[in-house]
């Protein structure tokens, strides 16, 4: 049988946690840029989706498919570790510097990564700013503008809504992650996790990581949006969303849910053998 039972799920979920908090700062970084990347490249196919077939939800169903390459490689997606390396450090099994130090790395590795990928699709889309025809130019515009502008309008009732809709997007995100550790065969795993994930595209939520990707191209392509509208109104606030709707609704709930027992003597030894620099990528 493939299914992974909730109880082991736990230790699998602790254990990656530490993992990631124990990786070196190069591989953090370049794990982070390609994860930035390659969400971008999702973001832009399901855009391409739903202006293909006139259905948003389409859009939502292909979605996934980006969160499936990056957990599959065992890169560093920082709203899928919000869920991870908080239950490692619960059960002091890493740090909280370890783990602010993976945080401070791989969401400027996010930017990168997602701002490469927009500033090259900006620029085939536009012909190297020529071609203004291209459907998805004004597709990716009203996307960047949507994720912004109604929350400036609103004030500070605004940042609440945009925290509130991030909170929920990283219960789905994070239960997505978790998910893919239920199963030990590869199509177990993209099933597991594409329903979640699909969730929270389809309605809309909040994902900062996806908005690095989707404002930066909607400011290249003539948004009305400086960079203070972006981080202000919007990745600011949804970076903290997107933690706590992983630690409130996803990772505390399925730990005290499930975890009976720690044992950390063997849990240690496991860490000490199998948390080297060399081996830890091979266990993300």
């Amino acid at each position: 049988m493939s299914y992974v039972k909730p109880d082991q799920l736990i230790d699998q979920l602790v254990h990656s946690g530490v993992v990631k908090s124990n990786l070196t700062v190069r591989q953090m970084a370049v794990r982070g840029t390609l994860s930035g990347a390659i969400l971008g490249a999702a973001t832009t196919l399901a855009l391409t989706a739903a202006a293909q077939t006139g259905l948003p939800i389409v859009g939502a169903l292909v979605f996934p498919v980006g969160f499936c390459v990056i957990l599959l490689l065992g890169l560093e997606l920082v709203t899928g570790t919000f869920a991870l390396i908080p239950l490692a450090i619960l059960e002091g099994r890493t740090t909280i510097a370890k783990g602010l130090k993976n945080f401070a790395v791989v969401i400027p590795a996010h930017i990168v990564g997602a701002g490469l990928y927009a500033l090259l699709y900006t620029g085939v889309i536009t012909y190297l700013g020529t071609d203004t025809t291209d459907p998805m130019i004004q597709a990716i515009i009203n996307m960047a503008e949507h994720k912004v502008l109604p929350y400036e309008a609103v004030g500070a009732g605004g940042i609440l809504v945009v925290v509130i809709k991030a909170m929920l997007c990283n219960w789905m995100v994070a239960l997505g992650t978790i998910m893919f550790y239920t199963s030990t065969s590869t199509a177990g795993k993209i099933l597991a996790m594409w329903l979640p994930v699909l969730t929270f595209f389809g309605l809309g939520l909040e994902h900062a990581v996806v908005n690095m990707f989707v404002i930066p191209a909607g400011m290249l392509l003539g948004a009305d949006i400086s960079v203070g509208d972006w981080w202000g109104w919007n990745t600011g606030p949804v970076l903290i969303g997107n933690f706590l709707g992983a630690v409130l609704f996803t990772a505390l709930p399925m730990y005290y849910s499930h975890r009976n027992t720690v044992n950390r003597a063997a849990a240690m030894h496991d860490d000490d053998t199998e948390n080297t620099p060399e081996l830890a990528a091979s266990h993300s």
